[in-house]
């Protein structure tokens, strides 16, 4: 649904519109004042010749009483004034409008700039964290939806590890990678908060600045989330990113050996599979605007991202996990392209899909979206610790989740999701074409070609 068009629009609170058009009307009566003062003082005190002063009664309008010409003057000093000012802007935003797609009006471009989208068709709630769901939003940021990013605050490495040590604070740095992921790529802000101090030996080396500036932020406001909601502002973001929760949890995992590691920047160097992770404390509280849009959403995306380091954190908060359990929304597992080094050693597709449905519990997940695109296992060589991942054939697979194997890796990087085809797929899924898809044991076929097909690449570099 677009924003209502005229003039209730421009009158709508917080469009920062109204306090300089009175400005600018204000400036425009003292003038006028100024000048009817001036024509005052010449009129009656200074000497014209006889053809002069005849000409000046006219163009003063003597000739007509006074009420009349105070009409008069009024009546068109205000009419030039609008039409003035209206094709002024008109021809200002012209450009501008010529090339929008949306062919929208200036006051929709107005109001979309200070609220963002009104009332949207699609509720997009993206839960993650790190690079993957950063990409993700790259994508949905591109269409017209309200997106919501709930975001891990269990890293506890490189600069944010540092910065919750000293401070105390849930960590900062996917909560950063999400704000300018959904900020304008180009500005010179986004490009700020991204920067990394690389100076040797300094006390700022290999912080960035964006975390700096969120840690600053919750210092002077007190509070993490209004910190975050104010850098949220300071980027002008195109929607919103919530921190799961806003306690300062710890991930710890516990290996098959029975080994347990504390904190999430060990996990990679684990010496044994996981056997399962969990938050330290286990039952930390819920940040409530998260649960809120988790129930209001119209599809829940999981994923991309890291299975046990950027998922699985967000579901073991309670709330979230009950949140995205109760939502009638459908609810898509969006499968990395390739295992994780240290973490998902030796994975399958399907590996990765058992451990979100044990979060989540059996009949929660709706579908899978899995990458189809050979490139991707064509771009791991023997010297590579990963495996791509692709579609298996799922015997033993929930037969209530739906498969959707399609293109999604970047050209550019085969072992990276591409923001725009990621958010393509995930908008067929909101259309429901998804559904109307086959998902019998006659396709599975196709899956064992895909599957036979990743094994011979990866056989053969291992013969090189």
């Amino acid at each position: 649904m677009t924003i209502s068009r005229g003039w209730r629009t421009w009158l709508r609170p917080g469009m920062h519109v109204k306090r300089w058009a009175a400005l600018f009307l204000f400036g425009t009566v003292l003038t006028g004042l100024a000048v009817a003062m001036g024509l005052v003082y010449s009129y009656r005190y200074v000497a014209f010749p006889e053809p002069v002063s005849g000409l000046v009664q006219v163009f003063t309008l003597q000739f007509l009483p006074r009420e009349l010409r105070f009409l008069i003057v009024l009546s068109a000093g205000i009419a030039s004034m609008v039409y003035g000012l209206y094709r002024f802007s008109r021809e200002l935003i012209l450009p501008v409008l010529a090339h929008s797609k949306a062919n929208k009006d200036l006051v929709q471009i107005v109001a979309e700039h200070r609220f963002g989208l009104s009332r949207p068709e699609v509720n997009v709630v993206a839960i993650g964290g790190g690079t993957g769901l950063a990409t993700l939003l790259r994508g949905l940021k591109r269409h017209d939806v309200s997106i919501t990013a709930i975001v891990t605050v269990a890293d506890d490495g490189g600069s944010t590890g540092k910065i919750r040590s000293a401070y105390d604070i849930p960590a900062p740095g996917d909560i950063r990678n999400c704000l300018v992921a959904l900020a304008d790529d180009e500005s010179l802000v986004s490009r700020l908060f991204q920067y990394r101090f690389s100076q040797a030996g300094s006390e700022l080396d290999g912080h960035s600045f964006g975390n700096l500036f969120i840690t600053a932020l919750t210092k002077v406001t007190g509070s993490f989330e209004r910190a975050v909601i104010e850098s949220a502002t300071v980027l002008n973001i195109r929607g919103r990113v919530l921190p799961s929760t806003l306690e300062n949890v710890r991930l710890d995992a516990e290996l098959t050996n029975g080994t347990l590691i504390q904190g999430e920047s060990k996990i990679q160097y684990k010496e044994a599979p996981i056997h399962r992770v969990r938050l330290s404390p286990d039952d930390p509280a819920a940040y409530r605007p998260a649960v809120t849009a988790i129930l209001n959403a119209d599809l829940i995306v999981l994923g991309p991202g890291s299975l046990y380091t950027s998922i699985v954190p967000n579901l073991l908060v309670p709330d979230i996990a009950r949140a995205v359990r109760a939502s009638s929304a459908p609810k898509v597992y969006v499968m990395n392209v390739a295992t994780q080094k240290g973490e998902t050693d030796h994975f399958t597709a399907l590996d990765h899909l058992t451990v979100v449905n044990e979060q989540l519990g059996p009949g929660e997940l709706d579908a899978v979206l899995i990458n189809s695109n050979m490139a991707s296992a064509e771009a791991i060589g023997p010297d590579l610790p990963i495996e791509p991942l692709l579609p298996d054939s799922w015997d033993r697979l929930d037969p209530r989740i739906r498969v959707i194997a399609r293109d999604v890796v970047s050209e550019q990087n085969p072992l990276r999701h591409d923001p725009e085809k990621l958010a393509t797929a995930l908008f067929e899924l909101t259309n429901g074409r998804w559904r109307e898809e086959d998902h019998s044991a006659e396709n599975y076929g196709h899956y064992d070609d895909v599957s036979a097909r990743r094994h011979e690449l990866v056989a053969a570099g291992a013969g090189e």
